[in-house]
């Protein structure tokens, strides 16, 4: 029985792109790097470091100043990046906003008496940040983040750990998210449902239930 709706954070709950891309303009700016392709750059070298992040290859702290010294081309220490890094951080997280459909989607979730449990490949204290900041803290029931699993998502041990947290079985939980990788595939691998977050339509020929609004989620899992 259905008792447990995983939420994705980034791109399910909260825009990040959109601020990441306007902080990373301005910052890169500074250090006279600019041009068109400054933000396809920026997102290239960002996932991949990330993604040894996520494959616990680097911890968070190192795969910032990787980003850094890459994107930038320079040659500093640890200290140095991480300050630097601070430049592009304090502009990405003004950016930050919670979808229109979020908060009525957790309560519709809540209201239905399911718990919302947010499960998302980032740094812990970083996120709770961002949902204190958000105001979402008090619409989620759980936060399990990225330095609390084994690997990040779609790792299937990332999915298998979440379970075991909440002392699940695959058919309690379905996970919703924007990636259909990390989150649907990735679900998928250890056998739970998943609903795919498709609010600009961009991935009409997914193989899995999509909702354009996180308000349709109980119309797809009641079904």
């Amino acid at each position: 029985m259905l008792k447990t709706v995983l939420f994705d954070l980034d791109g399910t709950l909260v825009e990040e792109r959109a601020a990441a891309a306007a902080a990373v303009v301005e910052w890169a700016a500074e250090y006279g790097v600019t041009g068109p392709d400054v933000v396809t750059r920026w997102t290239a070298v960002s996932e991949k470091h990330y993604r040894r992040f996520q494959r616990r290859e680097l911890t968070f702290p190192e795969q910032r100043r990787r980003r850094v010294r890459e994107f930038l081309a320079v040659d500093v220490s640890d200290s140095k990046a991480d300050a630097m890094f601070e430049g592009y951080v304090w502009r990405y997280e003004a950016g930050w906003t919670v979808y229109a459909d979020a908060v009525p989607g957790l309560r519709a979730v809540r209201a239905d008496g399911l718990r919302a449990v947010v499960l998302t490949n980032g740094n812990g204290d970083h996120q709770r940040m961002k949902l204190d900041r958000l105001g979402l803290t008090d619409e989620i029931d759980e936060l399990i983040s990225g330095d609390t699993l084994p690997v990040g998502k779609p790792d299937p041990r990332a999915f298998a750990h979440a379970l075991e947290r909440l002392a699940a079985e695959p058919h309690d939980v379905v996970m919703v998210g924007d990636s259909l990788e990390n989150d649907i595939r990735g679900a998928q691998s250890v056998g739970i449902s998943a609903v795919l977050v498709d609010r600009h339509d961009a991935q009409p020929g997914a193989d899995v239930p999509r909702v354009r609004e996180l308000t349709q989620v109980l119309d797809v899992v009641r079904r």
